[in-house]
């Protein structure tokens, strides 16, 4: 993709017409083309730009079609352990479209590491294929060195699992280093970025390191989900809350606010999270992404064979015009036929956990992808029926989320609620070192998902916008609760003429699908707003 050398951004306005004036740094220029970057400093709506890069593309169309098992890393000591192989049938496919001469493009698949690169090289001049391909293999070097491949039914430790994700940060920052020393080394190439967008799958886990607006998709269950973000300036303003209208007056759609290359340091989004077998994703720059209309229209080219949606996909974007050059890798996840078992018991489980957190009212801001950060955070624990959980007068500093089972909340002895999966309790322990005010017990065999204030805080400092959602739907739910407590309070006195006895359970909490459906009602009116402004 072709970027252009330079310009200005008009006017724009910030909420209730505070105006500012942006200038954009220089990133190559072929023909009319333009694709300009925001400077770091900008930071009121976008965040920092940092390094970045790209990999020479490939004139025309390629296909590669593989069957293999990406080899796991050796195990570390740790609490978890990832034992499950997966299968992955990978497909590639590149086109320089119908506009370009050349392609900027660059795809890299390396079934050995489990490595999926897409790079959308920028610059002109030959400047963005050198960087698209510069970034791809200095990411390639980078995890060679870093995790090179084991010896087959190696175990991945929960230890190994967070030094991966780190690996491929870094190799996207190593990629940053090495565009932006192209340019300065050679003032032809001076401006030459990148986008990139990396996953790398070990065992049943996936790593996604990512920059720019190339995309990755994941079909799930039926489910389409978009699990990276566009780094445009676009979408960062809307982000900020600009009203779109102000939003696409003053930013193009290929304004990128951070890319590899143009600035000394770059920030990368990681994400690590558990693949499962049927899992789709797909890897693909702005040059097909553009032209998909809506998600149900790529929704139902995920559902076809590989070698068909590739190339479906390829002539879509050609025939809607083919400005750009377009490039994809599709995956699709297939089960470890010698542990069936196993797997099957693996796919519940994670399904199990992301279905209670997506039924929960503290996390009904957030996105797939966001959920998924949720769960990495989460630690499992069973406990068996009449087993104590958490005890009156303890301290604690956990949220709880029932993934299976049910529990009773009881206080002197007395219960106060059943809770089912899906419900939560404890969530006060994230803010506070207050005693519990209730004992909570298992009433049948339970599986529970514990949250710590540690591993929380961790997210929000390296995600703010997960704890501004997390925070504004806490706040809103407490300070209904208390409504409900007053009205009852108030109740009860005007009828009993004395101070109340303890809520009964049918009182305090209800069905949880009762509670679920009032508090979501009364929720309705904040959403609008906050997802508007930290979506």
């Amino acid at each position: 993709m072709s970027r252009g050398r330079g310009g200005r951004c008009p006017g724009a306005q910030r909420s209730k017409g505070s105006q500012f004036t942006v200038s954009f740094q220089a990133v190559g220029r072929v023909g009319q083309a333009r694709r300009l970057v925001l400077p770091s400093a900008l930071t009121a709506i976008v965040s920092p730009c940092r390094q970045g890069r790209k990999v020479p593309g490939l004139r025309g169309f390629q296909q590669v079609t593989r069957m293999h098992r990406p080899v796991p890393h050796s195990d570390l000591p740790a609490r978890s352990v990832y034992r499950e192989a997966v299968q992955i049938e990978a497909v590639q496919r590149t086109d320089v479209g119908r506009v370009r001469d050349h392609n900027e493009d660059f795809v890299l698949v390396d079934e050995a590491l489990g490595l999926y690169v897409v790079c959308d090289g920028m610059g002109g001049h030959a400047a963005g294929e050198v960087a698209s391909e510069l970034c791809a293999r200095t990411i390639l070097q980078t995890v060679q060195h870093a995790a090179p491949p084991q010896a087959s039914g190696a175990e991945l430790s929960q230890a190994e699992s967070v030094r991966l994700e780190e690996v491929l940060r870094s190799a996207l920052e190593n990629a940053n280093a090495q565009v932006r020393e192209l340019g300065a080394r050679d003032p032809a190439k001076h401006g030459a970025g990148t986008t990139c967008t990396a996953l790398l799958i070990r065992n049943s886990r996936s790593f996604m390191g990512h920059v720019g607006d190339t995309r990755v998709y994941l079909k799930r269950n039926g489910q389409l989900h978009q699990i990276s973000t566009d780094h445009s300036a676009l979408d960062a303003a809307l982000r900020s809350g600009m009203p779109r209208e102000e939003a696409e007056a003053a930013y193009t759609s290929n304004m990128l606010a951070r890319a590899i290359g143009p600035h000394q340091m770059v920030v990368v989004d990681t994400l690590a999270f558990d693949v499962l077998p049927g899992d789709t994703f797909l890897i693909c720059s702005d040059g097909l992404h553009g032209y998909i209309e809506n998600d149900d229209e790529l929704s139902g080219h995920l559902d076809e064979s590989l070698p068909v949606l590739t190339e479906a996909l390829i002539s879509l974007a050609n025939e809607r015009g083919g400005k750009d050059n377009i490039s994809t890798v599709a995956l699709r996840i297939h089960a470890d036929s010698a542990e069936p078992a196993d797997e099957a018991q693996r796919h519940s489980r994670v399904m199990e956990d992301l279905a209670a957190l997506s039924r929960m009212q503290l996390f009904s801001e957030l996105a797939y992808p966001e959920l998924l950060e949720i769960a990495e955070k989460l630690q499992a624990e069973s406990y068996d029926a009449e087993q104590e959980i958490v005890t009156e007068g303890d301290a604690s500093d956990s949220l709880y989320v029932i993934s299976t089972g049910t529990v009773q909340v009881e206080r002197d002895h007395q219960v106060l609620a059943t809770l089912d999966p899906g419900c939560h309790f404890g969530e006060m322990a994230l803010l506070t070192s207050r005693p519990r005010a209730a004992t909570v017990r298992a009433a049948e065999p339970t599986r529970l998902l514990a949250l710590t204030r540690a591993a929380i805080y961790e997210l929000f400092e390296r995600r703010p916008a997960i704890g501004m959602k997390f925070l504004w739907t806490l706040a809103q739910v407490q300070s209904l609760r208390l409504d409900e407590a007053l009205v009852w309070r108030t109740t009860t006195e005007d009828s009993a003429g004395e101070p109340p006895p303890r809520a009964p359970a049918s009182t305090s909490a209800g069905s949880s699908e009762e509670r679920s459906s009032s508090l979501s009602k009364t929720l309705q009116g904040f959403r609008a707003p906050l997802s508007r402004r930290v979506g």
